[in-house]
């Protein structure tokens, strides 16, 4: 057959050279490069919570940013006058070797490679400065420290980073009177000073940039994880609501809704006989259905309880059309569950209750609160859906006077419901595609 690529046995040489390719290609410097570095910045960092494991993540990158700068600066430092800058170039090589022990520090405990950190560097810079002299502008890299402090130690811990802070500060202090150039243990021209306050300068800059650049990114982070966590739980439009007017209640009348009710028939019998892992995968697999359903019509989900789910149209943002969408999502609910039905063998069906007219809605309680909705128009959806049969969706009146001639109807006749009295009902059967309708604001969008 033209095309056709004959099947290369493993066991035969050009087999065996094409999986030692294959192998090979797994292992290409920049693949190599990114699993070191991944395992080099998460060292020691396993066991700890999530937040703690990023904070040492954070910890190792200085630490070895220091550990480069420093064998960066001792290399320099011998190239210029060895037996001169002798004692600072061994201070740099200690600095180095103290940096690289921080990740291994992290398992005695989450403090012990900050504390390193900033003891060392308090010493050192207090060291080199009195080797080089205040002219040298070492020590303005105790404001490096002063910042560091609530990135390595976490802001929770103010009651180290605060004395962490003050001692940072008052050696800055100390460093600059007590080592005037004359007072420099070793006397380096004005042309070398001038470099060095260069270096310590721009490194300053950096790392103070960088420290404040992390702590935004956390509280953006964290923004967004809260902004949406907020809109899984509320409207899009209550939670802008609730931005704008913290503390303020959010309790609102619609005089135009309509209220969606579900709900699985035979269910407790169902999940007895099916145990409680495989009732889980189902319920999570319908109810993710239904939320993208509910996304693609344009219809709010108000809540689930066990088995029922809970929809509404019209709310909190006013709509033309909120019983055509429940209709259409009610319908397109039941194809989700006879195809359940087809494909895993699991014999369920599921009754629908829709309800139209005028509600009431807020959000409700202080903490793990709830966008819910109330009055007799959800009173009467769950009647219905309560009333309805499996694989059927009961609709009131209103829905009917709504719903035609755009839908399929068919009269259940008049029904006794609690706490409405006698009532007509009709079953929604589909909708009716041979009537023109505009386009809902889905389609007028694509």
């Amino acid at each position: 057959m033209e095309g056709h690529r004959p099947r290369v046995s493993k066991r035969s040489p050009g087999g065996m050279l094409q999986s030692t390719l294959s192998w090979l290609g797994r292992f290409t410097p920049v693949r190599v490069f990114g699993r070191f570095m991944r395992t080099l910045v998460r060292a020691g960092t396993h066991g700890y919570p999530p937040d703690t494991q990023r904070r040492l993540v954070v910890m190792n990158l200085i630490a070895y940013l220091i550990a480069l700068t420093t064998f960066a600066y001792a290399v320099q430092n011998t190239f210029m006058d060895f037996e001169k800058f002798a004692p600072v170039i061994y201070l740099n090589l200690a600095l180095f070797f103290t940096a690289l022990s921080v990740p291994f520090s992290h398992r005695f405990s989450d403090l012990a490679g900050g504390m390193i950190i900033m003891i060392s560097e308090c010493i050192a810079l207090m060291w080199f400065t009195a080797f080089l002299g205040n002219q040298s502008g070492i020590h303005i890299q105790y404001f490096i420290a002063s910042a560091a402090t609530f990135v390595v130690f976490g802001v929770q811990r103010w009651k180290l980073i605060v004395p962490m802070v003050i001692i940072a500060i008052t050696l800055h202090i100390v460093a600059w009177f007590s080592f005037p150039p004359e007072a420099a243990l070793i006397k380096a021209s004005a042309s070398i000073l001038d470099g060095i306050y260069v270096q310590a300068a721009i490194t300053t800059g950096v790392l103070i940039a960088a420290t404040v650049y992390y702590a935004f990114s956390l509280t953006e982070a964290a923004k967004a994880e809260t902004d949406a966590l907020l809109r899984n739980i509320l409207p899009d439009s209550v939670v802008e609501r609730l931005k704008e007017n913290p503390g303020v209640a959010i309790a609102d009348s619609h005089d135009n809704a309509a209220i969606l009710f579900t709900d699985i028939s035979g269910f407790v019998a169902l999940a007895r006989q099916l145990g409680a892992q495989r009732v889980v995968a189902l319920l999570n697999e319908i109810v993710s259905e239904f939320d993208q359903l509910a996304e693609v019509h344009g219809v709010e989900k108000i809540k689930t309880i066990g088995d029922a789910y809970m929809a509404a149209a019209g709310i909190p943002d006013a709509v033309p059309d909120p019983t055509a969408r429940l209709a259409r999502l009610a319908i397109d609910m039941q194809k989700v569950i006879a195809r359940i039905r087809r494909t895993s063998g699991i014999d369920i069906s599921m009754r629908v209750g829709l309800a139209a007219g005028p509600v009431m809605a807020g959000v409700i309680g202080t903490r793990k609160f709830t966008y819910d909705v109330w009055g007799d128009t959800v009173n009467l959806a769950a009647r219905l859906e309560n009333k309805s049969e499996p694989g059927r969706i009961l609709v009131c009146p209103a829905c009917r006077d709504q719903l035609e001639p755009d839908f399929r109807l068919e009269s259940h006749g008049v029904i006794s419901i609690k706490g409405v009295g006698e009532q007509e009902t009709w079953f929604l059967l589909s909708e009716d595609t041979t009537t023109q309708r505009a386009p809902g604001p889905l389609a007028a969008s694509a």
